[in-house]
């Protein structure tokens, strides 16, 4: 087993919204060999390896993109992007044409989706890092030829086309397409290479989720339909989400619809072993990530001694009390306070008082033999001497009263990612 450093984030940008050039630094993430607190997010790049190949079954012969935005869903983007490149993944997707260059300084050479559609004044950019960006305003033909010319780049730019179908956030309507496509038909010198949407409901259990799909889908082929009629062939046509992914085969053969794999799928969250919905499983996933740290005090409080901010929790018994360096800081929800736990000895410690950016108070009174340093485990899988317990993304997102989205995105870039390759 090898344990592998983050490494920084990549050299700085420039923000192209002004006539002036201003230098844009990146947040730099915690460096392990620089960190001195304990508290650490590891990461498994054999598991997701595995989830790779699992999600490889399921998506039958569509080529599988991974969703690799927000910083890789909290694992680190570009540590994650080499795995899944070297592991044989198609293309990676991410939202902003910030996260692209990163994963392209970092070395990555697979196509990159740039998803979230908007691209300020730095289109130049695109060109330079051979991105793909999704388009759907006559405005991003417009200024991506005008770079073109620019810069005299020479070969096609190849983009992808969003259509909503039901989202009402991004893409362009149906009853816009075909004056959007007039417009893309002026400028030669881009070529579209692919046509995509987003489900909006298909996480949602039951028939209302299937129902959302299935209307999507429809106002999908009308769209598809219309683009083929004016004369454009797209290679990949691409709209299922890692819900959407997980639920197409048994929406297919149960309602005779188009099969939502299509030519791709854009897996992000059942990429690192979560599963988007309760009710929508793959039993090979394996989660990727632990949030671990140690214990940096102990202390026996009477009873009736209040813990934390706003003395929230009074010891009911003499009680012992571990304090963790971990915090809402460093992404765990503070909704925790007084009702969520951590793993301690492989037995649960129950978090006693007000979850503080930095701190955590755990009362450890119930676990025999607890001591200083002793490892603390916030998310993730602990086997120790009083047995082997799993803290899930999910629980905690439940708990909390969030998505488990929200969970695995919040861990600060001061929480340096370790690395475990088996």
């Amino acid at each position: 087993m090898s344990l592998k450093a983050s490494l920084a984030s990549g050299p700085s940008t420039l923000d192209r919204s002004s006539e002036t050039p201003v230098r844009v630094l990146r947040p730099r993430r915690a460096s392990p060999d620089q960190t001195v607190r304990p508290t650490r997010a590891e990461i498994e790049l054999g598991a997701l390896r595995g989830n790779l190949r699992a999600l490889r079954k399921v998506a039958g012969r569509a080529r599988i993109w991974a969703v690799l935005k927000a910083d890789g869903y909290g694992h680190g983007a570009p540590a994650v992007a080499r795995t899944l490149e070297r592991a044989g993944v198609d293309g990676v997707a991410v939202a902003l044409l910030e996260e692209a260059i990163e994963l392209r300084d970092a070395g990555i050479r697979a196509p990159v989706l740039v998803m979230g559609g908007y691209y300020g004044r730095a289109y130049e950019e695109l060109l330079a890092h051979d991105l793909v960006p999704v388009v759907y305003d006559a405005s991003h033909f417009e200024q991506l030829a005008r770079a073109i010319r620019l810069t005299g780049h020479a070969e096609r730019v190849l983009v992808h086309l969003k259509i909503d179908t039901g989202m009402s956030r991004l893409g362009v309507r149906l009853e816009e397409l075909r004056r959007l496509l007039e417009v893309a038909a002026s400028f030669p010198q881009i070529g579209i290479d692919g046509v995509m949407t987003h489900f909006s409901s298909a996480d949602v259990a039951g028939e209302e989720g299937e129902q959302a799909m299935v209307e999507q889908l429809s106002t999908f082929a009308t769209g598809l339909a219309t683009v083929r009629k004016a004369g454009v062939a797209p290679r990949f046509v691409h709209a299922s989400n890692s819900a959407g992914l997980l639920r197409a085969e048994s929406l297919a053969s149960e309602r005779a619809v188009a099969d939502a794999r299509f030519d791709a799928v854009r897996p992000g969250i059942a990429l690192f072993g979560v599963s988007p919905s309760e009710h929508l499983g793959c039993p090979d996933l394996k989660p990727t990530l632990r949030l671990r740290s140690e214990i940096v005090s102990l202390r026996t409080v009477p009873k009736g001694t209040p813990v934390g901010y706003g003395r929230t929790f009074r010891a009911e018994r003499d009680t012992v009390v571990a304090t963790v360096p971990a915090g809402y800081a460093d992404g765990l929800p503070r909704s925790l306070s007084n009702a969520g736990s951590m793993l301690v000895r492989g037995k649960r410690a129950p978090i006693v008082g007000a979850l503080s950016m930095d701190l955590a108070t755990l009362d450890v009174t119930d676990i025999p033999g607890v001591a200083m340093r002793d490892e603390v485990v916030a998310v993730g899988e602990q086997r120790g001497p009083l047995g082997r317990d799993e803290i899930t993304v999910r629980e905690i997102a439940e708990l909390a009263g969030l998505i488990p989205w929200d969970v695995m995105t919040s861990i600060s870039r001061r929480v340096p990612r370790f690395y475990r390759d088996f």
